[in-house]
C-alpha cells in the first residue's frame, strides 16, 4: 500500500519528499560514466541514514529523487549530508574530477524539495516520465541555426 505509515517509538509517519538537485554549473556529467557510482553511493548513504528511495532518476544535468526521510532527520541536514557525502566519495573514486571541479564542489548551492503528501503516484510517474518530455521538447524546439558571419 502506497500509503502505509512507518513508525519509531513513539511515533507514525509518512514524509515523502521531492527532492532535485544540480552539478556545479549544471555541467552535463551525470549521465554518462558517473552515473553508475552516483547511484551505488546514494543507495549506501540513504541506507547508513534510515532513507528511502522510493523513485529516482539522473537526467543529464540534475537528480529526481523522491525519499521518504525520518521525522528524526531534518530535510536540509539531510541533503546537505547527501550532496557533502556523495561529492567526497566521487571525488575519492574518480581521481580525475579534481581537475574538472576545484576545491571538491562537485554539486551546486541548494536544491528543489516539496511535499509529497498523498500526491505519490503523480510525482513517481513524472520523475519516470521526466527525460521523456525533455527529448519531446528539444525535438519540437530544434531551430536551424545559420553562421551570423557568412
Amino acid at each position: 500500500m502506497a500509503n502505509k505509515a512507518n513508525s519509531l517509538a513513539h511515533t507514525k509517519w509518512l514524509c515523502k519528499y521531492h527532492v532535485v538537485f544540480t552539478p556545479k554549473y549544471r555541467r552535463k556529467i551525470i549521465y554518462a560514466q558517473y552515473r553508475e557510482s552516483l547511484i551505488e553511493i546514494f543507495k549506501r548513504l540513504c541506507r547508513f541514514k534510515g532513507v528511502e528511495i522510493i523513485e529516482g532518476h539522473m537526467m543529464l544535468d540534475h537528480v529526481h529523487l523522491l525519499l521518504s526521510i525520518p521525522p528524526r532527520i531534518a530535510v536540509s541536514d539531510f541533503m546537505g549530508y547527501l550532496k557533502g557525502k556523495s561529492a567526497l566519495m566521487m571525488f575519492d573514486k574518480h581521481a580525475n574530477l579534481k581537475y574538472k571541479f576545484g576545491n571538491r564542489h562537485f554539486w551546486a548551492e541548494g536544491y528543489y524539495v516539496s511535499t509529497v503528501g498523498l500526491n505519490e503516484a503523480t510525482i513517481k510517474k513524472y520523475i519516470q516520465e521526466q527525460e521523456k518530455k525533455d527529448i519531446l521538447k528539444d525535438k519540437l524546439s530544434i531551430k536551424e541555426y545559420e553562421d551570423p558571419f557568412k
